[in-house]
């Protein structure tokens, strides 16, 4: 009996010097509300795919055309931009506005340009399937141009695959993906930026979101998921 007497008592005396122990354990100040892994691996109730899954929604369809936006999409381009800003108009964006920009832009400053990881994953899942590949930018033409050589060398397509960039360009009436996506009779476009979205919804076309890095020059980023289009899931790099 005094050996369970004697047992209990120890216990207790853990206890209370635990509780001691812990009384004194320095909290810090409290500066946020914080997460708990729960939160952490909660995500937006937004329609997300992947690759494969965007794989698996075209078996058994025959080849078709798909069209891609450039800046964002499969290429972070911002350096160039973030130096055209610099070079022509530092306090405002009137450098897009600027010939002399988009002569630069269009003619080598894409080799400061980084192909996007899932630009290269979704043109080699058109490629393999027979896909005809069109891409299609809002950039402002120029006499000559090499974003057509960039862009091929970046997404490992074959010469006799690539198409010549497609320039939208931003004079009125002529920034007007639509009639580029119509004439092409594209399926399915994908782009970053709502208007990308919007004009593929205007036509009934799979308008399908890629994600805008938060480094991104273009801002503000855009709210991805808004108008219910599938968002590609890690497809911010």
């Amino acid at each position: 009996m005094r050996k369970v007497i004697l047992a209990f008592s120890v216990i207790a005396l853990a206890f209370g010097l635990n509780g001691v122990t812990q009384a004194k354990v320095f909290m810090p100040e409290q500066v946020s509300q914080g997460v708990t892994a729960a939160d952490l691996a909660q995500r937006q109730a937004i329609h997300w795919v992947s690759v494969e899954q965007i794989e698996k929604s075209l078996k058994g369809q025959p080849p078709m055309a798909v069209g891609f936006d450039i800046d964002d999409t499969v290429m972070f381009s911002s350096p160039g931009f973030y130096r055209g800003k610099l070079e022509y108009s530092p306090n405002d964006e009137s450098y897009l506005k600027k010939t002399e920009f988009w002569e630069k832009m269009n003619n080598g400053w894409d080799k400061f340009s980084m192909p996007k990881k899932i630009g290269i994953e979704l043109v080699q899942m058109h490629l393999k399937r027979g896909d005809d590949i069109y891409f299609i930018t809002g950039r402002t033409a120029t006499k000559t141009e090499t974003v057509t050589k960039y862009v091929q060398e970046g997404l490992h397509i074959p010469a006799d695959k690539m198409h010549n960039i497609i320039f939208a360009g931003d004079e009125p009436n002529k920034n007007d993906k639509t009639s580029w996506m119509k004439n092409h009779k594209l399926k399915i476009y994908y782009g970053d930026a709502d208007a990308d979205i919007a004009a593929a919804r205007e036509l009934n076309i799979r308008g399908i979101r890629i994600l805008r890095a938060s480094n991104s020059s273009y801002r503000p980023l855009p709210k991805a998921g808004r108008f219910g289009e599938e968002v590609v899931i890690k497809s911010e790099y």
